[in-house]
């Protein structure tokens, strides 16, 4: 992936709700110019939710989700419609479609009163407007037509103003530099990774140092103390991969402050004091808790692989006890938390932030803490105040 490419997860998901045969797909195709959808006159057409990737003005990258009906039928229907209330939680801005011509009916209206619950910001779309004369709407909304093309535009216009009202700007490290500074960057290659690349966090995270007008230097654990002795107190912080924390912290001094990726990821998206607070819960634990080590993407699994491996080596060696670990990815997550004692999560740079604020909230509403990859280690390396310090953050 090039440093120009938009991650998924970094893109505005915009996903379109409604019943079966309300023209969420056509209304879907006319708003993105596009013909992204199946379009058929059968009720039931689109099964599993379907995701585009693109760019669509005045939003710029977003990703477009088409859902199943959400009066889907049998049992096979209940599986469907599971799918797409599963997809609200990774949505930033919902529109609903539906008939202008009738109010709105039950399943809609407990949508709307989902959407709300979940603070998501969403359109009422009337569709299909050229086919009826008289409009009855009871909700704001707009009226459109995706087979004329009424109302096109200023649906587009309230999606955007949405994300605008909604939209909370976070940085993963660009906030805290100056224009110069110099950045060092430790990415020992990554086993998992596919050769050649730099994992997604460390893209992202040199593309936010670029843009905030600084300098971003790239080494090797290896080349890290050259590095230092020829940059000295020039360096603004020191980033590194959090699987090495422990090396990393005896060769930088502590006149220099250092944190990692997996930390920097948890506070562009918005946990980075819960999982620091979570990571304690490390000390308590005894033997026979159960640990859930989650992830948000699926990959093939190294001999060493961090969440498998690395970690319940790490806790077991730190705490003494033995504990029981069970791993979740993709978009696999249990909605019965309470019998763990400890949930840590990767750095999420595959999910949106609301998706992983609503798995934290899940976790914390059981009662259970929440940390993930980085801040775990970083606690049991014993330099988490230090890595979280250059933050803002007390520990």
């Amino acid at each position: 992936m090039g440093l120009n490419d938009t991650p998924s997860a970094s893109r505005v998901h915009i996903a379109f709700f409604g019943k079966r045969n309300a023209g969420k797909s056509s209304l879907l195709n006319a708003v993105t110019s596009q013909s992204l959808a199946i379009v058929s006159d059968i009720p039931g057409t689109t099964t599993d939710p379907v995701s585009k990737a693109m760019e669509l003005l005045p939003l710029g990258p977003v990703v477009i989700i088409d859902t199943a009906g959400i009066d889907d039928v049998g049992e096979l229907g209940a599986l469907r419609i599971a799918k797409t209330r599963q997809t609200v939680n990774k949505t930033d801005i919902a529109v609903l479609v539906t008939d202008g011509s009738r109010p709105l009916d039950t399943d809609e209206e407990e949508l709307i009163a989902f959407f709300e619950k979940k603070s998501i910001p969403y359109v009422l779309a009337y569709n299909k407007c050229d086919l009826y004369s008289a409009r009855t709407a009871l909700h704001d909304g707009v009226f459109v037509s995706a087979r004329t093309g009424e109302g096109i535009e200023e649906l587009k216009a309230r999606i955007a103003a949405a994300r605008r009202e909604d939209g909370i700007s976070r940085r993963i490290v660009g906030d805290l530099l100056d224009v110069g500074d110099i950045v060092l960057l430790v990415v020992p290659i990554d086993a998992s990774a596919p050769k050649g690349r730099l994992i997604l966090p460390q893209q992202q995270t040199i593309r936010d140092i670029i843009e905030a007008d600084a300098i971003a230097v790239t080494v090797r654990d290896t080349e890290l103390a050259d590095a230092i002795d020829k940059l000295g107190d020039r360096i603004r912080l020191v980033i590194t991969d959090s699987q090495i924390f422990a090396s990393v912290g005896k060769i930088v001094p502590e006149s220099i402050p250092l944190t990692s990726f997996s930390i920097l990821m948890a506070r562009y998206k918005g946990f980075l004091e819960v999982a620091a607070k979570g990571a304690a819960a490390i000390k308590e634990l005894k033997d026979g808790d159960r640990i859930l080590i989650s992830e948000g993407c699926t990959h093939h699994r190294q001999c060493e692989d961090i969440g498998t491996v690395k970690i319940p080596a790490l806790i077991r060696r730190t705490t003494g006890a033995d504990i029981l670990f069970e791993t979740t990815s993709g978009t696999e997550f249990p909605t019965d938390l309470s019998a763990y004692k400890l949930v840590i999560h990767c750095g999420g740079c595959m999910l949106t932030e609301r998706e992983v604020i609503y798995r934290m909230k899940c976790v914390l509403d059981a009662g259970v803490p929440f940390t993930n990859y980085g801040t775990a280690i970083a606690y049991m390396t014993g330099i988490l105040s230090r890595s979280v310090k250059p933050l803002g953050i007390e520990v």
